[in-house]
């Protein structure tokens, strides 16, 4: 009587207006088992059915009395890996001493004694584990960023200082070459001005040593002249004027 209804519902459902085209199940998705020609995505897989079911016909699920206690997942490709190969069941346990997933039978055989919980169970430890492993990391990245931002702000300021230095260091080896130039420029002036007053110095007692040397050939040539003359009187007063000198220098 259930699956007659339940065959009767899909009928229904199969009567209704086509969905859209964004509906439609596409390479990557999951097609729902049940539609005839083109299919519709699933939206969920069934573990005891061992199928997918688009909206339409996953209703029954849960409208249906024995269908409701079925295990409803989302809906996925891989099916099969939650069945048990040896068995054939649905894996709903986990057994923590061999870390895998196993059915009831399989607790109850090779499993037997040891450590399991329901897979559900399992999942949500595991899911609270990754939970606060991610905001671990998390915190993690947030302060390996501040300490990178720290570090940034460090290696600013030391190019900041190291700019600053090299700035003013140009700056002062700016004014130490000017102020090096000026001073070159003033010595090479004062040296230029010492040697034009020597020259200038020069100059004047070579002029002045020359004038005497004029003066002095002049009056050689004076005398000369006077010795000579043929005057005897002139020449006995010169004889008589050099003896008197001579007289008077002793």
């Amino acid at each position: 009587a259930d699956i007659s209804k339940l065959l009767e519902e899909m009928k229904k459902m199969g009567l209704q207006a086509a969905p859209p085209d964004h509906c439609y199940a596409g390479p990557g998705d999951v097609a729902c088992d049940f539609c005839s020609g083109r299919k519709l995505k699933a939206l969920k897989s069934c573990l005891v059915c061992r199928a997918s079911y688009c909206e339409q016909h996953l209703q029954p699920h849960y409208d249906i009395a024995p269908l409701k206690k079925h295990k409803l997942v989302e809906a996925t490709v891989k099916l099969q890996e939650n069945i048990c190969s040896r068995h054939d069941e649905v894996m709903k346990i986990f057994c923590r001493t061999d870390q895998q997933c196993i059915c009831y039978l399989c607790s109850m055989d090779e499993h037997k004694g040891h450590d399991t919980v329901s897979a559900a169970a399992e999942r949500t430890e595991r899911q609270e584990e990754l939970g606060l492993s991610w905001q671990k990391i998390q915190q993690r990245i947030q302060d390996t960023e501040k300490d990178v931002k720290v570090l940034q702000q460090e290696v600013e300021a030391i190019n900041y200082s190291d700019d600053k230095a090299v700035e003013d260091s140009e700056e002062i080896f700016t004014e130490l070459s000017c102020l090096v130039e000026k001073r070159r420029s003033d010595v090479k002036q004062q040296i230029r001005s010492q040697q034009e007053e020597e020259v200038s110095r020069a100059e004047e007692v070579q002029e002045k040593l020359k004038q005497e040397i004029a003066e002095l050939r002049r009056k050689d040539a004076d005398s000369l002249l006077w010795f000579l003359s043929p005057a005897l009187p002139r020449r006995h007063s010169i004889h008589k004027h050099i003896h008197i000198k001579k007289e008077k220098t002793k």
